[in-house]
């Protein structure tokens, strides 16, 4: 069985891949750098979509590829390399968000969430839409993405980043609220 990843016009087999992986077992500087390059904007894309700050993602990008390099020989060539490395960039991404965020454990959700309806959202632009998730409390923006884009429960959720259930949905609801409100602002909603 053979497949092929391309990033930015580079073509690596699965030979290819698992040579770099196995370069990277031994520490080899080179092996680390063509991974690096390879897995870089899809890893970034993924951190970008929490911390937009580009010198932010970055630093949480390389402390995730750091964490991967020491954990290279755990990989075992069984699965999808990319899914393996996408869940330690992710950890990063959470023991980050942990570290830096302070939540309050008294906080109740006191309303049902409130969905944009899809058929605004349509109306965005891909880039637009992103640039209001970035414009999120950070807390908000972190809890959205991680239950809009990672597809993770409030449970889930909860567990990355230390704050309960409740919270969770709380800062889900708070970014609902507030998207839907800049997207009205905006004009970029259906009139009913």
């Amino acid at each position: 069985m053979s497949f092929s990843l391309a990033y930015h016009n580079v073509l690596t087999s699965t030979s290819e891949l698992e040579a770099l992986i196995t370069g990277c077992v031994r520490n080899e500087r080179g092996a680390q750098a063509k991974l690096y390059e390879l897995f870089y904007p899809k890893m970034m894309g993924m951190v970008r979509r929490y911390f937009p700050a580009s010198e932010l993602a970055e630093e949480i990008l390389n402390n995730g590829f750091l964490r991967a390099f020491q954990k290279m020989g755990s990989y075992g060539f069984k699965g999808s390399f990319e899914g393996w490395l996408r869940k330690i960039v992710f950890h990063s991404v959470s023991d980050f968000a942990k570290s830096q965020v302070k939540y309050s454990d008294n906080v109740l959700l006191v309303e049902k969430d409130e969905f944009v309806l899809k058929d605004a959202a349509s109306n965005m632009y891909y880039d637009d839409l992103m640039k209001l998730v970035y414009s999120l409390p950070e807390t908000a923006r972190v809890v959205f993405n991680m239950y809009v884009f990672e597809d993770l429960s409030h449970k889930e959720i909860s567990k990355h980043i230390g704050i309960s259930e409740g919270t969770s949905k709380w800062y889900l609801s708070e970014a609902r609220k507030i998207l839907k409100e800049k997207i009205e602002k905006q004009g970029l909603h259906l009139k009913k």
